[in-house]
């Protein structure tokens, strides 16, 4: 059923390429183990417990590993540029979330600041609800007002950060190096992002020189609002079925 699924997405990608991509990123939720058990990859895992020390390297490849895979930041980052077009604006917002997501991740990991991982996972599947309600102007048609972007773009940065310290604190790393070894996850971090970002814009470019952007940009945010649902709902299964 996935196979079939991603055959379409791909020779649906030189048509609507991001729709597809976006529906690719739903799938790939929706296919996720970890979605529900928010867990570090074993190999992983073992790896971190076993060294102390300041490994740099590593810890880079972590953090980017871990952003190109996130689906839940990589969703709302492709909310966030979706009508985005002046690369200065692009550059500021992705500032922000970045700005955010670095605080937190750094001081909730030095601190020990310890937060359910489904809850905060489920904030940030809310995060992507919120960005694609935005997109679609519900706000504005609802209460008569328009959230600043760029406030909600840095808060949510910071509650995307404190996920990346709930799943660095999985981890268990040693004390020895840790502030080094926190800076190097963080520049992987920033990489990855940078990566996610630049194969999102690429494909962002290509859709909006065709006609169906406009005719699907609204299904698009519907899409990305429903995944982020989706996401809602399984971390909060998880959080029940955990206790």
């Amino acid at each position: 059923m996935l196979s079939l699924c991603f055959n379409r997405l791909r020779s649906a990608f030189w048509t609507h390429p991001g729709l597809a991509m976006l529906l690719l990123a739903a799938l790939l939720m929706l296919g996720s183990s970890d979605a529900l058990a928010h867990a570090v990859t074993q190999g992983d895992k073992g790896y971190i417990q076993e060294i102390s020390g300041v490994h740099l390297l590593p810890f880079v490849y972590l953090g980017a590993k871990h952003m190109m895979t996130g689906y839940d930041h990589i969703l709302f980052l492709f909310g966030v540029i979706f009508f985005l077009y002046k690369l200065q604006h692009i550059a500021l917002y992705v500032s922000l979330f970045a700005i955010g997501h670095s605080t937190t991740m750094v001081l909730g990991v030095y601190y020990n600041i310890g937060i359910n991982s489904y809850l905060i996972d489920a904030v940030i599947g809310f995060s992507v609800v919120y960005k694609a309600l935005d997109n679609l102007g519900a706000f504005q048609r609802w209460f008569g007002v328009q959230p600043d972007t760029k406030v909600a773009t840095l808060i949510f940065g910071l509650i995307h950060g404190f996920g990346l310290a709930t799943k660095i604190q999985e981890y268990a790393i040693s004390p020895d190096g840790l502030v080094p070894n926190l800076l190097a996850f963080n520049v992987g971090v920033e990489v990855g992002q940078l990566l996610a970002l630049a194969v999102i814009l690429i494909a962002m470019s290509f859709w909006r020189r065709t006609a169906s952007f406009v005719r699907h940009a609204y299904s698009a945010n519907v899409v990305m609002m429903s995944a982020g649902f989706i996401l809602v709902g399984m971390q909060l299964t998880g959080y029940f079925v955990s206790q």
